[in-house]
């Protein structure tokens, strides 16, 4: 009887964590300039697609809704959490709403560190 070798698949999976986070922003208006401003961020990686615009970094990256608006040539707290939602239509890693920013973390171990900070002491 002969055996059959199986060729190994390139889809096979990979468990080890990658400290990453990332979204995927409708590629229009709005979402150039988001990119355009987290461009600047030493640990984040800009790819341009045809219809979306991946934004990716290594550990954390914060999109300061101020710094938006600005770039946008908007008024202060014209950019905010709605705005962003409404240009995402994915994301991974850990993500956190705040009142003027929205910060995604690669690794849960400092998203979780970081809620920590933030809790009141009798909560901690």
């Amino acid at each position: 009887m002969t055996g059959y070798k199986t060729a190994e698949s390139p889809f096979k999976a990979n468990n080890t964590a990658s400290n990453m986070a990332g979204v995927t922003l409708m590629n229009n208006q709005v979402g150039v300039v988001v990119a355009e401003v987290m461009d600047k961020a030493e640990n984040v990686t800009i790819t341009h697609l045809p219809s979306m615009i991946r934004v990716d970094c290594v550990g954390r990256m914060d999109f300061v809704y101020d710094e938006i608006s600005e770039a946008l040539g908007e008024e202060e707290g014209f950019y905010d959490a709605s705005e962003f939602e409404e240009n995402m239509s994915t994301h991974y890693g850990k993500m956190i709403h705040m009142d003027d920013r929205t910060v995604m973390f690669g690794n849960l171990e400092e998203a979780a560190e970081f809620i920590g900070d933030m809790l009141p002491p009798e909560v901690k």
